[in-house]
């Protein structure tokens, strides 16, 4: 388990005592996944917060044609769920599975709000984290409905830089929605060079 890269994040937004720190790690749970492998399928409730460690997963619809809908990447260092589920403990609608073989840390939603009672600047935390989660989605959401798939790209090659030559053009083309025969066309043309 790697608590640094966790205790590293929270360090930006809030600052914990070493008890405070040892209070936290004491809770987390370890998880790896195998490529391909799933964390969360689609029906499951989703019982924990999810801190990436090492590797990528990330979150997708199916589409009643099949077609998948990727929501979200999410490399080391970054948070994943199906927050609809892990807020209300409902049968979520997300997939999340590894991209490649991952790491996380687990926190389960019950340990969480013992924690926000024990230690209220977690709360803050956490309500951060939550408004710029909203914050982005609502651009990606207002992006999607009026910039090109060209813009769209090079919005996600902002937001993921590590990720533009390590995904298949297909998970990025599930991100920006397109087809990926769309999108290899679209970045093969020479103003895409720019």
């Amino acid at each position: 388990m790697q608590p640094a890269i966790l205790l590293q994040s929270i360090s930006r937004h809030i600052s914990l005592s070493k008890e405070e720190e040892e209070r936290l790690i004491a809770l987390f749970k370890s998880k790896k996944l195998k490529k391909k492998q799933f964390f969360l399928q689609e029906g499951d409730i989703q019982k924990h917060a999810v801190f990436v460690t090492d590797g990528c997963l990330r979150s997708y619809s199916v589409d009643k044609n099949g077609f998948e809908h990727v929501l979200q990447f999410a490399p080391a260092g970054w948070w994943i769920g199906d927050i609809r589920s892990l807020i209300t403990q409902q049968p979520g609608i997300l997939n999340i599975d590894a991209i490649d073989d991952s790491e996380m840390i687990l926190l389960l939603k019950s340990d969480l709000e013992i924690l926000y009672a024990a230690i209220p600047k977690l709360e803050r935390f956490f309500r951060i984290l939550a408004e710029n989660s909203l914050a982005t989605y609502q651009h990606r959401l207002i992006d999607n409905l009026s910039l090109s798939a060209m813009e769209r790209y090079n919005n996600f090659s902002r937001l993921y830089p590590s990720l533009v030559e390590y995904l298949p053009q297909k998970q990025i083309a599930a991100y920006i929605g397109v087809t990926p025969e769309f999108l290899s066309k679209m970045l093969s043309q020479p103003a895409a060079k720019k």
